[in-house]
């Protein structure tokens, strides 16, 4: 029997009955010669501290940096997790080879190969890799399996960025809680989590800080256009009222008029960054909703694959447009002129250099039916920038208009769309946005002169801005660096910070810290947020370039070109150094634990505060949990995930703490005074999920 492995078990479902697996069995499919299983997301991790010795139990600074000789892995501490993953070694040892179904990408690989590691996998693996969930895309999966060993780099690549993230994160969390943390105070620290939340402070304080400056500006009008002075800016008062009166009641001179026309190009197709910028600008959608809504679209085989880092499309896909263009029925106005026509093909759209594990994200062409209105704005936004690409470019005539009073120099310049080609599938959306821009300029003549009338403006220098969503997942993906051109930002995504997968819940971590807030579209830091990066010196720590150029080398290490043992001991030696900076530093916030009688120093171990609503739901892994009127539920209950925990069961009140294990361990400790429904009698147990995920009390 051939044993596949999927990542979700919908997708496991979608996979068996094109297989023709359909018998239902215990944490799997089987039929055809097939088993088809699956995990929920990750099954298995690195181990923690304590694993690997009793002396990092406790947090001690005396104990850090923790440097495991070796990283393990193991089962999650999750009952229901761990029955799926002893089914799915179970079918490991009796397999004759292992299809990794995984989701296709480096968490996907990472998932399934730890996975298994774990289950003593010495079966032959292949690799099923698709772009999206159509029948057709994974039957043709499933005829051009790839051997499992030319996914190693990429494993490799995941493992490296999870050991560097556990490094990083358990030793420099402890460590600056430690030293400078206050009374149950936890100060996290993550390797891409601190650079983002240091921009976020550096924007912030540089707004807070800023002194406006006043400046006068000289302009004129001539003609009902309005001309700026090329000198610029000027400083006073006395500057501005001598450019005024140097240049009233003398006649306008144009000295030079030129018209070009230029053609300009549809907007890339998407990549996951641009959107989640699309969205958050458009919509107001954070990065995470809207990362969850093109993953639900993915799975509804709607489009295809989303976590992806490129905005092109491989040349093999050129001829199988015109079918995805026929499917878009709810768009054939868009598509109707494009059939019956060659299709455009663009190197600004088809280029094989350019894409990487996946292309970039489009609509699959199934029909599509079920989906949200959050989810329909998602899927219309691609499915339009999808469709436009294969327009005609937008030609337009670049007007430039040179004048001059004198010796002072006049500029103006205008845009006049002549053809709009690509905008007619924006008509509806872009009117109010290019109302200005498309305003069209008189004609001119060199040497004409003419009746003008200045002005003498007086503004203020404006504070930057702060950061929204959109303006945070740009400047992650140029490692803090203002780039507006795109094919300038498009060259610096190596050496981003994270990636396009995970940006999303760096962002929604720093809020769940309460490191940051949002202030209606606005990011600000908090108090605890500015804290934190005003205590942390070390510039390896919230540095974005340096942090940029890890992600460059984790990179080079799924392409095969950077040696994973050189990585890590990199890692370790900044580690080492950012330990002994902070742990013999003077001026400290809090002094190190006293030493108790024995000479061994004292220790506390830091209590965060239980979240329940940050957890992950046991079940679906794909949403938290939120609280209702009577208990806390899946956020995915209306699409079918029913995990529901009481605030009372059985007649005893439930405390944070025991919904907190029933969630993140499958069990609870045991818990006095249950009453039996039928006779009354009171009990003792421990609260369990059962295999439904239903709660179940267990003696």
């Amino acid at each position: 029997m051939k044993l596949c492995i999927a990542e979700k078990p919908s997708v496991a479902k979608e996979i068996a009955t094109i297989l023709g697996a359909t018998t239902k069995k215990d944490g799997y499919f089987e039929g055809n010669g097939y088993w088809v299983s699956w995990t929920f997301g990750h099954l298995c991790t690195l181990k923690e501290p304590h694993d690997y010795t009793s002396l990092w139990k406790w947090w001690n600074l005396d104990t850090l940096p923790m440097i495991p000789s070796k990283f393990s892995i193991k089962v999650m501490d999750n009952q229901g997790v761990q029955k799926q993953f002893r089914t799915i070694e179970n079918l490991v040892s009796r397999c004759t080879e292992v299809i990794n179904c995984g989701d296709a990408g480096q968490e996907g690989e990472l998932i399934q190969q730890w996975v298994l590691l774990k289950a003593n996998n010495t079966k032959p693996i292949k690799r099923l890799w698709i772009s999206s969930l159509t029948e057709e895309a994974i039957k043709d999966g499933f005829k051009n399996l790839k051997d499992g060993k030319d996914f190693l780099n990429l494993y490799a690549a995941g493992s490296s960025r999870a050991i560097g993230d556990w490094l990083l994160g358990m030793n420099a969390t402890r460590l600056y809680t430690l030293k400078y943390g206050r009374e149950k105070q936890v100060l996290s620290i993550g390797r891409v989590q601190t650079p983002t939340l240091a921009m976020i402070v550096e924007r912030h304080l540089s707004i807070q800080n800023f002194k406006p400056e006043t400046f006068w500006e000289l302009k004129t009008v001539y003609r009902n256009v309005i001309f700026n002075a090329t000198v610029g800016k000027l400083k006073t008062i006395e500057k501005g009222t001598k450019a005024l009166e140097y240049v009233t009641d003398k006649p306008f001179v144009v000295k030079d008029y030129e018209q070009k026309e230029g053609n300009e190009h549809p907007p890339k197709l998407f990549d996951l960054t641009a959107l989640q910028v699309e969205a958050n600008n458009k919509f107001g959608l954070t990065a995470d909703h809207t990362l969850k809504l093109v993953q639900s679209l993915y799975e509804k085989k709607l489009v295809t694959y989303p976590r992806v880092d490129t905005a092109f499309l491989p040349n093999d896909m050129y001829p199988k447009i015109p079918k995805i263009l026929e499917g878009l029925t709810y768009f054939s106005q868009l598509t109707e002129p494009l059939k019956g026509k060659k299709i455009r093909k663009s190197s600004k759209v088809f280029n094989d250099k350019k894409v990487t594990d996946h292309h970039a994200i489009i609509p699959t062409g199934i029909k599509q039916s079920g989906i949200s209105p959050d989810e329909q704005n998602i899927y219309q936004t691609i499915t339009k920038r999808f469709i436009s690409v294969f327009y005609p470019d937008c030609k337009v005539s670049n007007t430039t208009v040179i004048g001059a009073v004198e010796k002072v120099d006049f500029k103006a310049t205008g845009k006049q769309i002549i053809e709009p080609g690509w905008r007619v599938v924006y008509d509806n959306e872009e009117k109010k946005s290019t109302k200005e821009e498309e305003s069209i300029m008189p004609n001119f003549v060199a040497g004409e002169s003419g009746p003008h009338t200045p002005d003498l403006q007086e503004k203020v220098t404006s504070a930057p801005k702060y950061f929204t969503e959109a303006t945070l997942l740009r400047a992650m993906e140029t490692a803090g660096k203002n780039v507006d051109d795109e094919e300038l930002r498009d060259a610096m995504k190596e050496n981003g910070i994270g990636r396009p997968s995970t940006r999303a819940n760096i962002i929604e971590t720093l809020f769940r810290r309460k490191y940051i807030e949002r202030v209606r579209k606005n990011i600000h830091a908090t108090a605890t947020g500015i804290d934190l990066i005003g205590t942390i010196k070390s510039d390896l720590l919230k540095s974005a370039e340096l942090t940029g150029q890890w992600e460059h080398k984790l990179r080079l290490i799924e392409q095969g070109e950077y040696d994973v043992k050189a990585f890590k001991q990199e890692l370790v030696e900044m580690i080492v150094q950012i330990t002994n900076n902070v742990k013999f530093a003077e001026n400290k916030t809090i002094a190190a634990a006293e030493p108790a009688a024995k000479a061994k120093p004292k220790t506390r171990k830091p209590k965060a505060k239980v979240e329940i609503e940050d957890m992950d739901c046991p079940k679906c892994k794909a949403a938290k949990m939120t609280k209702g009127k009577s208990a806390y539920g899946c956020a995915n209950y209306a699409k079918g995930c029913k995990v529901l925990i009481p605030f009372e069961f059985l007649g005893k009140k439930l405390t944070p703490s025991q919904i907190s294990d029933l969630i993140t361990k499958g069990k609870t400790i045991k818990i006095k005074g249950f009453t039996n429904p039928k006779t009354g009698a009171k009990g003792n147990g421990k609260l369990v999920f059962d295999a439904a995920f239903a709660i179940q009390v267990e003696k």
